[in-house]
This record gives structure tokens, C-alpha cells and sequence, in this order.
């Protein structure tokens, strides 16, 4: 028998069917408890299931496989994703617009560390275009995978921006989604980049691993589209937790010329 989905794409919503698509069979595999491993339906089915084209069927998946919820395998099918929490590297925003925190395998919660203002460091200040000593909004919150703790991440923003959200409740939300929808924030552009490392004792603590331990620290800036610094990010991810998985794509070739 098929399973009905618990809800339909909403056709007079702004948001994109694709994004629609991936949300709804994020909420499915997990109202239907499905475990790492565990075969989802084909393209076929979830055009049918969810009246979609199959190029919207394509494109969820596409994202989803990046942010690490499914997996796919030519000639066998789709799959719930490992156990490995896996962040979408390299791709332009993938994540920023939507709730980041259902767009990984494993049940994830946000908790809050700090959510305060603070004056600028020289590095912070240098990337968000204020002069030092300026006050900004630093985030500091713990993500973590089936109660264990995955990441800390360190969000800075320009006060225009940030005091936006002192008043709110950060917990288990995405920064950039509760920004650009009750807000009007638009981000357009980010830079990206991971290095190695190894856990210092306040990073050991807070990720409950042993200092020394190895880590990797995603960071990221994130601009609006006139090139206006909206957002300086660090990441620190546990190593045995995680990965950055990277989608890369061809080029078309110019001016007609062979492939």
C-alpha cells in the first residue's frame, strides 16, 4: 500500500515546488521513523505522490543528497542517509534559505549559548566592514545529532542586522530563513572555506570530545547583493561526526565549441 505524504505542495506558496518537495520528505522520513538505510521511493512515485514534474522530483533530491539526507545509488535507488551529519560545501547558499535544522539526517536541536552584542575584533571587524572596536551581535549556539553534540558555531553580524534578532528565540531555527522571511533580509552571495584542526579545551568541552581531537572548521561570509558584509560564520564540527560533501558541475562550452 502507498503512503499517502502528510501534506501537499501548496501551489500559491512563493516558496519554490523543489524546496516544497524536500521539506515534505524531510517531515515523512521522519514521521515514518525511517533508519539509515532504509529505501525511499523512486522518482516515479514522487512525482505521482506529490503531483510534481520530474524535474522538481530531480532537483530535491539533488539537494537533499548534498545536504547529506539521502543517498543515491545508480541502479539500486534512494536511500536515508548514514548516520554522519553531512553540510552542503561549496554550492552557492545551499541550506542558507530553509530550516537547516530538518535538512540533516539524524534528529538535530539548536541550543543557545549566548546571543549578545560585543565590540569587534580586529579580524571580525575587517570582514564586516566596521571599523574595530564597533558593536556587533555575536550568536554563539551548540547543534546537536540524537543529543550529542555535533557543532559550535559562532555567528557575527553588523548591529543593523543582528538586532534584529536579540528579541528572538534561536533555538532549533535558521538564522538566514528567520532573517529573510520576517525581515527582508537578502542574502545573495558567500564565501566559503575548511581547514583541519584540533580541539582547544573550551571547543573539547562544549563538543564533549577530548582536547586534541580532531576537527573541522567551516568558515563562511555571507554578503547581500550590493556586496554589504550580512554575516561572518565559524563552524567547528567534529571530526568523527562529520563531513562536507561537494557537488561540482562542467561548464557548458563557449561559443559552440567542442565538448
Amino acid at each position: 500500500m502507498t503512503v499517502q505524504p502528510s501534506r501537499s505542495i501548496d501551489r500559491g506558496s512563493a516558496l519554490p515546488f523543489y524546496h516544497q518537495l524536500k521539506q515534505l520528505m524531510v517531515q515523512d522520513i521522519l514521521a515514518r521513523g525511517l533508519e539509515p538505510g532504509d529505501r525511499l521511493p523512486g522518482d516515479f512515485e514522487l512525482c505521482e505522490r506529490y503531483g510534481v514534474s520530474r524535474s522538481v522530483v530531480r532537483q530535491a533530491l539533488q539537494q537533499l543528497e548534498v545536504e547529506g539526507v539521502i543517498s543515491r545509488i545508480k541502479g539500486r535507488g534512494t536511500f536515508v542517509a548514514d548516520r554522519k551529519t553531512s553540510e552542503g560545501f561549496g554550492h552557492a547558499m545551499i541550506g542558507v534559505f530553509e530550516e537547516d535544522v530538518r535538512g540533516r539526517s539524524g534528529e538535530q536541536t539548536i541550543e543557545v549559548r549566548r546571543l549578545e552584542t560585543v565590540p569587534a575584533s580586529a579580524a571580525a571587524a575587517a570582514d564586516l566592514g566596521v571599523a574595530p572596536g564597533t558593536t556587533i551581535v555575536e550568536i554563539e549556539r551548540l547543534r546537536m545529532v540524537n543529543t550529542e553534540p555535533w557543532a559550535l558555531t559562532i555567528t557575527q553580524l553588523p548591529l543593523s542586522v543582528g538586532k534584529l534578532l536579540l528579541d528572538e528565540d534561536l533555538s532549533n531555527v535558521s538564522l538566514y530563513g528567520l532573517l529573510e522571511r520576517k525581515y527582508g533580509v537578502q542574502f545573495a552571495t558567500g564565501r566559503r572555506s575548511i581547514e583541519a584542526d584540533i580541539a582547544s579545551e573550551s571547543i573539547a568541552e562544549a563538543l564533549q570530545t577530548p582536547p586534541g581531537a580532531p576537527l573541522l572548521i567551516l568558515r563562511s561570509l555571507a554578503f547581500d547583493e550590493a556586496g554589504n558584509p550580512l554575516e561572518r560564520f565559524t563552524g567547528f564540527h567534529r571530526g568523527d561526526l562529520s563531513r562536507f560533501q561537494v557537488n561540482v558541475y562542467r561548464n557548458p562550452p563557449l561559443n559552440g565549441g567542442p565538448q
